[in-house]
């Protein structure tokens, strides 16, 4: 991040509008991760055979669902307006879940490696801004990085590399998760 954007000091009224764009984006993200899990459940779950990534998918999910209870409190502890884009994010993180567990079980878990990658280098960056700033979302932060790198770890074990065309999908679902952060932070 440039310096512009990061945090300055605690009672500045830029530095409480960054940290609002933080919990804000962390908040649309997580929102969206628990889509996409729910959109590949819903291709996963009834197939015959697909019980064990149904089950994977599950537990990511939970996972990502407590993330997004912790930003839920955090929007209303601190007073933060969550993205007017949620609607949308809703429809897109649902429908890549589910366009992803239809090209199969390797490429649903190259969606959730991508995603997840894009997602841990976003709370690495976060982390680094919010030393010294606030040590309580950066604790969060730190903590749900961890969480992400094992979903990518997960999803890289079950053979995301092995997707047919692993490095196109890789690359535009990162794009697309990296635009998402970006528009998410300021709408």
């Amino acid at each position: 991040m440039t310096e512009r954007s990061r945090p300055t000091a605690p009672g500045d009224r830029g530095a409480e509008r960054r940290l609002h764009e933080m919990i804000r984006v962390d908040h649309a993200g997580e929102y969206g991760a628990v889509q996409i899990y729910r959109g590949q459940l819903a291709v996963f779950r009834n197939q015959e055979g697909r019980d064990r990534i149904a089950g994977l998918i599950a537990e990511m999910e939970a996972g990502e669902k407590t993330h997004l209870d912790t930003f839920d409190r955090l929007i209303v502890e601190r007073g933060v307006r969550p993205t007017a884009l949620a609607p949308l994010w809703r429809i897109m993180g649902f429908g890549l879940g589910a366009a992803t567990a239809l090209m199969g079980e390797k490429a649903a878990h190259a969606c959730t490696a991508a995603v997840e990658e894009a997602i841990e280098e976003h709370y690495a960056e976060q982390a680094r801004d919010l030393d010294g700033v606030d040590p309580e979302l950066k604790t969060i932060v730190e903590k749900f990085r961890a969480d992400e790198l094992e979903h990518r770890d997960t999803a890289i074990v079950e053979g995301a590399r092995n997707a047919p065309g692993f490095g196109v999908l890789s690359g535009a679902i990162k794009f697309g998760c990296k635009v998402a952060i970006r528009v998410s932070e300021k709408i």
